[in-house]
């Protein structure tokens, strides 16, 4: 679950992280006595759960409350990457000096914890390990050891902090890892950590996100819950659909996460042939393929306007690749005329003859059986381009 930036603050507030006062505003006038609350020169931000605010118009600074509520006023309702502007934070303003990076987050692929740092913030990190890789430190975390102080100005060290700012900077660490372990997060990133004229380090922006999977350990998070998620999203974990919507325009069904996550390389691939078209979401059915749970996973995936074709990739294995198909065909049945996008499907594996047949004998004029992976995702993709 990734946190609003507000939710985020309040966070590293309660476990000691030096951020600055912020409030949440829905409306205007709320902005307006946020702003009168705190007083002096403020920041009016919005609240989505997606980068490039700022360049999107989302991020504005007020010298007033008055300007606050203008701010406001522009700001609520904006579209930003898709996500809809319905809350903005009112912080502190901040007499920066200097900008800075850090984060530390799940390193999946080396099984242990990795910390990102660098002395060059406030721009999209993505941007610098781009053009300056040698320029963003990345440090092994054990997770057993975590950060100590020591780590902690290792990191700092490596990250390209001058003798003068290594202590400072290292207890925040500290603190941040702090965080991160006890809120069972997956990410814990500060974009920028500043020092400020007067010679504070603070906290301007976070961005966490935790581990579904720990949410029994934490009876305390009723007010983190996902009221706020897109509606498809929404609906997706109302069916109990594993789903995370994207931006591209190929929508994406599979069994296993595994299988899913290289149905969005190959889309990716094949895309670039095609109008640069992109996956639409993830979503895993699991291992189950049912009429009930493939209709609800395409109800989801038709319901998302920037799909304009579905590739459906089943890897038959305990669910044969005959119950597969009449998952399909029961779905097609039940979606009735509200299918209306083409499906590009791929079977493999346990009685996939069978489920072709079925397939091919129903004869249903949107779907399309592809029989190997690449093949299918390049149809989906020149699909999705039409």
């Amino acid at each position: 679950m990734d946190l609003f930036e507000y939710q985020a603050r309040d966070m590293f507030e309660r476990h000691g992280v030096p951020v600055l006062q912020g409030l949440i505003a829905d409306t205007p006038e709320e902005a307006e006595a946020a702003a009168a609350k705190i007083g002096g020169v403020v920041v009016v931000k919005a609240q989505v759960k997606t980068g490039g605010r700022g360049k999107a118009g989302g991020v504005k600074v007020a010298k007033s409350p008055e300007e606050a509520k203008e701010a406001a006023e522009k700001i609520l309702g904006l579209d930003i990457k898709g996500h809809v502007v319905k809350r903005v934070m009112i912080a502190e303003g901040a007499s920066i000096d200097k900008e800075f990076y850090f984060s530390v987050l799940l390193d999946r692929s080396n099984r242990t914890f990795l910390s990102l740092c660098s002395v060059e913030g406030g721009m999209e990190i993505e941007q610098l390990a781009e053009e300056r890789p040698e320029a963003l430190a990345k440090i092994a975390v054990d997770a057993v050891r975590g950060i100590d102080k020591a780590k902690a100005i290792e990191i700092a060290k490596a990250g390209g902090f001058g003798d003068d700012l290594v202590d400072k900077v290292a207890d925040v660490f500290v603190t941040l890892y702090k965080v991160f372990v006890e809120e069972d997060a997956t990410l814990v990133e500060v974009n920028p950590l500043v020092l400020t004229t007067d010679g504070k380090i603070l906290a301007l922006d976070g961005k966490v996100s935790l581990d579904d999977n720990a949410e029994f350990r934490h009876n305390d998070r009723h007010d983190l819950q996902r009221d706020d998620l897109d509606p498809l999203e929404a609906k997706a974990k109302a069916m109990d659909l594993n789903y995370v919507k994207l931006d591209g325009e190929v929508g994406i069904i599979g069994n296993g996460a595994g299988l899913v996550m290289s149905t969005l390389d190959v889309v990716a691939y094949a895309g670039e042939k095609h109008g640069g078209v992109r996956p639409a979401n993830f979503l895993d059915i699991g291992g189950g393929a049912s009429a009930e749970v493939m209709a609800a996973g395409l109800d989801v995936i038709l319901g998302d306007p920037q799909v304009k074709s579905v590739f459906v990739n089943v890897f038959g294995g305990i669910t044969a690749c005959d119950a597969v198909a009449n998952g399909i065909v029961g779905a097609l049945n039940t979606l009735g005329a509200t299918a209306t996008k083409p499906l590009v499907v791929r079977l493999d594996g346990n009685n996939v003859n069978e489920g072709r047949r079925i397939l091919a004998e129903y004869g249903h004029p949107l779907v399309t059986v592809v029989e190997t992976m690449d093949e299918a995702a390049d149809k989906a993709a020149e699909l999705a381009n039409k």
